[in-house]
């Protein structure tokens, strides 16, 4: 979450006119996050998360995601709902730009998780797993291999920052990408962004999953990959074998990796990198001096891909 488009009371007012959802009593921005624009909204009826959505989120994808997020909420998933209008309609405009209402999920992030916060999130994953596979809809995952590459051209043009020595290393990996990308693992619709921020908690216990702009069909281990990156190393990119082990107990209760899938996982894990590290890289680069938000350092990522390319986490 972020803060792009401002959005004054004057314009808030106006735009919940079009709801059944009470009379706005505050508006405050959400300064984490790179995508989007978001706003904790309260009124009289309530707290809900407006997001107005910003230039890496394609139109034609939005409906895809407001139906993925009311399927998982009606299979009793912990996650918000797309709020509607008086005209039954979910995504509207604000500021010319497509923006939601969606119900807000109770909780805060885990900073410093620990092996029952990851024993939570696997279980999660599976169970989510588990029941996009009664959703009858399909999307791509429009951050795959080759748009990697493409955002990648774009910053080797670029020589004006402080990590043109990732240039060549980043290079070298997503030649090994192309080259051993695996074809033929199992697919299922992945939440594709499951990081600290978008996973809350309560007393311990795993509330809620929120953000839900990067789901696609994609390989189920894709999933896991992102979420052991964000979950397994410290803020020293210390791995936790300990972290990692109860990640993937808790997955297994639902699903069970398949010796095809952990001998392909290192490549897909080393793949689920860079995709973080290229758009970490792309975004300090190009980062909009305007816009109420901080680019995450692509370090942490660099480093975690180099931890990856030693040897795969399950012969640890």
């Amino acid at each position: 979450m972020a803060v792009f488009t401002q959005v004054n009371k004057e314009d808030l007012n106006k735009f919940l006119g079009n709801y059944t959802i009470g009379n706005l009593v505050s508006l405050n921005g959400i300064i984490e996050g790179i995508e989007n624009s978001n706003f904790k909204v309260t009124t009289n009826k309530g707290n809900f998360i407006l997001t107005i959505f910003e230039k890496r989120v394609n139109p034609i994808d939005l409906p895809f995601f407001m139906d993925l997020q009311k399927h998982l909420y009606l299979n009793k998933f912990n996650c918000p709902l797309p709020i509607q209008n008086k005209s039954g309609k979910t995504i509207n405009k604000l500021h010319d730009k497509n923006a939601v209402l969606i119900s807000f999920v109770e909780g805060k992030q885990i900073i410093n998780p620990d092996s029952t916060h990851c024993m939570q999130v696997g279980e999660m994953i599976g169970n989510l797993i588990n029941i996009t596979s009664s959703f009858d809809q399909k999307r791509n995952n429009g951050l795959n291999l080759s748009k990697w590459k493409d955002i990648f051209d774009k910053c080797e043009q670029t020589k004006k920052h402080k990590f043109v020595n990732f240039i060549e290393p980043m290079q070298k990996e997503l030649d090994y990408l192309k080259l051993n990308w695996p074809k033929s693992l199992p697919i299922s619709i992945i939440h594709a962004d499951l990081f600290k921020d978008n996973i809350f908690f309560k007393k311990d216990k795993l509330s809620g999953v929120i953000d839900f702009y990067f789901s696609c069909n994609d390989f189920n281990i894709y999933e896991l990959a992102i979420a052991i990156n964000a979950w397994c190393f410290d803020e020293k990119n210390i791995f936790s074998i300990e972290n990692f082990k109860s990640l993937t107990k808790g997955y297994n209760k639902y699903l069970s990796l398949s010796e095809e899938e952990i001998k392909n996982f290192n490549t897909v894990i080393r793949g689920a990198t860079m995709r973080i590290l290229v758009t970490r890289l792309h975004d300090y680069i190009f980062h909009d001096d305007h816009a109420i938000v901080v680019p995450k350092d692509p370090n942490e990522y660099f480093e975690i891909l180099k931890f990856h390319q030693q040897k795969s986490i399950f012969e640890l």
